[in-house]
């Protein structure tokens, strides 16, 4: 049959597969997934859209090809209603949630409603496993795969799950935990919040109800988002109850017959479970191999021995989830006589449709092979008996019995029977009467199989047409010269204007604008470190802005809940700039509803001095503080006598703002109240209980680093020819040093800061340095950021490739941030970085570093840098985030430098 395959280089192909050669691809995914090794849990893989033509056709196809009821694992991979929306709200339900923007039925894969996934309400521990996401399915469903996403919410959420383990019920009372193959419970989840992650479930599950838990080896916040893969369960076998398999001894080695996946109990026999003979895996010719690596001979067959049996059978019970019309059973069994092991000889099933069980059971004698020694399904003829279980003797051919898959065809129509008498000494044969109701059911097929191909045709020239239209714009292409780089630079810019155009005004109580659909797989192939996620994720509204003025960065929902987090997106300067920090779970503790760490100060003891800066919500004045002394913790020393007043920088919010920008403003002081380092701007004092609420931050006397250092020279002849203010060497690496200890101190938090630069530390007495984020409250610095469409305003001579590209922030890319830093100040910040380029030709470069084809440009190394301090600025410029160093290491280097 025809199936559409995607291979990575993103050409579409058609080729002609057979349907068990599906394995390698579920049928919505255009990644491959290699079913050779089914131990492959350390593997990712992203979920990318194909169209919903091939999703359908590829569905269609398949459910076509099935001969039988039984379910091959291979196929039987689509996605069950989470992403699609078949799956109703009031189906999902969950343990707990952190509030109602964060419920169960936001647990979608791929969809980013209400604050963009399921959250519960505590903090999850490691041996604590009582949260859960659950789904009913409505109905019995085979499932095989599964797939997880945590939350991005469009760039203010981090958080996802790590492990997970899966517990699913057949009928809502007796759960079960999964395990695969090995015993092992607990999956691999994610390692980022958008990518999508699908694990195989094998063995698969056949049940109603699915439980996604969450699992830590630490105390943290978790999200997720979920979706189950498979299709529904047509048997209807709700469990099979038979003895426990036995083991058998050869020469060569010891085989295990035993149903290891049986999720019932296991004693002397096996009760109320599913297990191998349910799992859609055929055993081999050979039942000492397996189809199934690492794993003991006889693992796809469950087996027993006449010896153990006097009676000369072997009794396996089935019950079901209702009343069926069952028409045939087919058994898969090992015919290999040479270990003396043969299909059954005769079969008598009795059917039970309500209590009691029939007195006439019915019988069956297949014809014993004894030339071909290959696995064969047996089908035993039901005559369209109605039951609710069936419980079947099947006697023994030779000493063993192997049995590895057992299926069932029914329906729910009624049908006439006929009893035909027995042979002597047999139980009665029924057979089905040749009457209307099956000519009925014969016509019926006919019509659906008609419509069937009709769809088949028609959805075969749609995809003509789709294939066609792609090769005309192909060839238009070239006629152009689309594909030439001068294109390609306008596409990325194009791609980031949409991009950064986004807008979220929280803050105000807005709505976001609807998001570009634009993707950068247009653009270039992404590479194995960055694969695209599965919903365009270069969105930045930490970012967003008027056309005006930068706005304030908001985290809190519309309904005025805070967003959960594990790595909360917290705007610590949201009055005035659009800078935010990434807040992980510590932070939980800081937003609970515990007192501010810091005391309320008179107005009338502040001077205004001169406004530094202003933003959409707020202003920032610089003024002097008089007795603010009083009001300090004592662990926090001024270096001013008593008397003296103090400088300080007062954010004021305005008095008009929104509800939502006092909670922000609010929320912000009970974070910044709790930073305490040496190498960050302190929180000192508020002024809350009435208009204007203010809060009063340190303030150093010497200015922002990039103005400092603007008015200092390196030291040397020519600055003692000028008459200059110098700064030693070994003073910049101190100040340098000190701006690496206060990044370390906020890494340490998994804090991010996102604006690093000269402009945002604060020079005191001494080259003492103090991180903050007035910058771009400033319009001195307005050249410093790049503003697309009148709306985004981003410090893109600073920011990382991916931050850029892909919106990703993180202690990394701060990282590159701080190498950039380090480069203004051993150039006294006389020069803006890639000054010798425009801001387009710097967003260009960006996508040079993700090509990584050896055409990036880099900054160049400034006069008075050592080679052994630029090869280390250079680690920080990595491409591949993981390679760069860590704050910590920078700071040992730099400490080492020191004179």
């Amino acid at each position: 049959m025809l199936v559409f395959l995607q291979s990575r280089n993103g050409i579409t192909t058609l080729e002609r597969a057979d349907p068990e050669k599906l394995t390698t691809q579920p049928a919505f995914l255009t990644g491959w997934i290699d079913r050779r090794d089914p131990f492959r849990s350390k593997d990712i893989f992203v979920m990318k859209r194909t169209r919903d033509v091939r999703l359908s056709l590829l569905i269609l196809l398949s459910s076509l090809s099935s001969v039988s009821s039984q379910v091959n694992p291979g196929v039987c991979r689509y996605p069950l209603g989470m992403s699609g929306g078949q799956i109703q709200d009031e189906d999902i339900s969950a343990s707990s949630q952190w509030s109602e923007s964060t419920a169960a039925r936001y647990g979608r894969l791929n969809f980013e409603e209400g604050d963009g996934a399921w959250c519960p309400e505590i903090t999850v521990e490691p041996d604590n496993l009582k949260e859960f996401l659950q789904i009913d399915l409505r109905s019995l469903h085979f499932i095989t795969l599964v797939g997880t996403q945590g939350r991005h919410a469009g760039g203010i959420g981090n958080e996802f799950a790590q492990m997970y383990k899966i517990k699913y019920s057949r009928d809502g009372s007796r759960w079960i935990s999964w395990r695969n193959r090995q015993g092992k419970q607990v999956i691999e989840g994610n390692r980022n919040a958008y990518d999508i992650v699908l694990k195989d479930l094998e063995p698969p599950v056949v049940a109603r109800f699915v439980r996604f838990m969450p699992v830590t080896d630490h105390s943290m916040n978790v999200c997720m988002r979920v979706e189950l893969y498979g299709c529904e369960w047509l048997d209807g076998l709700v469990s099979y109850n038979a003895p426990a398999g036995q083991q058998m001894n050869i020469p060569e080695h010891v085989v295990y017959l035993n149903d290891s996946v049986y999720d019932g109990a296991i004693i002397y026999s096996m009760t109320e479970g599913l297990g191998q003979l349910t799992d859609g895996v055929c055993g081999l010719d050979d039942f000492t191999e397996s189809h199934v690596y690492n794993v003991w001979p006889g693992y796809d067959y469950v087996g027993w021995s006449n010896q153990s049996f006097p009676g000369g059978y072997v009794e396996i019970m089935f019950e079901f989830d209702r009343i069926r019309n069952f028409t045939t059973m087919m058994v898969h069994c090992n015919n290999m006589f040479t270990y003396n092991v043969k299909a059954f000889q005769h079969v008598v099933c009795y059917f039970r449709s309500e209590s009691d069980w029939e007195a006439t059971p019915l019988a069956f004698s297949p014809s014993v092979d004894d030339e071909d020694p290959s696995a064969r399904f047996v089908p035993v003829p039901l005559a369209n008996h109605m039951a609710s279980a069936i419980k079947c003797q099947f006697y023994f051919a030779d000493v063993w019995l192997l049995f590895s898959e057992i299926t069932f065809q029914s329906d729910t129509a009624m049908y006439n029977t006929t009893l035909t008498p027995p042979k002597a000494g047999l139980p009665p044969i029924i057979q089905p009467e040749d009457d209307p109701t099956h000519k009925v059911d014969d016509s019926t097929t006919r019509i659906l199989i008609g419509c069937l191909v009709a769809i088949i045709f028609i959805l075969v020239a749609i995809i003509v047409i789709i294939l066609w239209r792609q090769v005309w714009q192909k060839m238009l292409q070239k006629v152009s010269g689309m594909a030439n780089e001068i294109q390609m630079t306008e596409s990325i810019l194009s791609t980031q204007s949409e991009t950064f155009a986004y807008s979220h005004n929280q803050s105000s109580g807005g709505t976001s604008e609807q998001e570009s659909s634009s993707t950068y797989e247009r653009i270039f192939p992404l590479g194995p470190d960055y694969q695209e996620p599965s919903r365009l994720i270069c969105k930045l509204p930490e970012f967003a802005q008027n056309s005006e003025e930068p706005a304030s960065s908001s985290t809190v929902a519309q309904d005025g809940v805070p967003h959960y987090a594990e790595a909360d997106i917290v705007a610590l300067q949201g009055v005035t700039g659009s800078n935010m920090y990434a807040i992980p779970a510590l932070a939980m503790d800081l937003l609970s509803g515990k007192d501010m760490a810091v005391e309320e100060f008179p107005r009338k003891l502040l001077t205004f001095k001169e406004k530094l800066g202003e933003g959409q919500f707020g202003e920032v004045h610089l003024c002097e503080a008089e007795g603010i002394q009083e009001f300090m913790n004592k662990e926090f020393l001024f270096d001013v006598p008593e008397e003296a007043t103090v400088l300080v920088a007062v954010k004021m919010l305005r008095s008009d703002a929104s509800k939502n920008a006092r909670n922000d403003f609010l929320k912000e002081i009970k974070i910044m109240s709790r930073l305490k380092d040496p190498n960050i701007v302190r929180l000192l004092a508020v002024c809350i209980y009435s208009d204007p609420l203010c809060m009063i931050t340190e303030y150093m006397e010497n200015g922002d680093l990039n103005q400092f250092l603007s008015r200092h020279e390196p030291e040397g002849q020519l600055a003692l020819l000028s008459n200059a203010a110098t700064v030693s060497f070994g003073n910049l690496c101190y100040m340098a040093a000190q701006i690496a200890s206060g990044m370390k101190y906020l890494s340490s938090l998994n804090f991010v800061h996102r604006d690093l630069a000269t402009r945002n530390c604060l020079v005191g007495k001494n080259f003492t340095i103090k991180i903050a984020d007035f910058g771009m409250s400033r319009n001195l610095y307005s050249g410093d950021y790049y503003r697309i469409q009148g709306r985004a305003v981003l410090p893109i001579r600073w920011m990382s490739w991916e931050s850029i590209l892909l919106g990703k922030f993180t202690t990394a890319s701060d990282m590159w941030a701080f190498a950039v830093t380090l480069w203004e100040i051993l150039n006294f910040c006389k020069e803006q970085p890639y000054s010798q380029l425009t801001d387009e030709q710097v967003i260009e470069n960006t996508g040079e570093f993700f090509r990584d084809q050896k055409r990036q440009i880099y900054l160049p190394q400034p006069v008075l840098c050592p080679d052994s301090l630029y090869k280390v600025m250079l680690d920080c410029w990595r491409r591949n985030a993981k390679e760069r160093p860590s704050f910590q290491e920078i700071h040992r280097v730099l400490l080492q430098i020191q004179p």
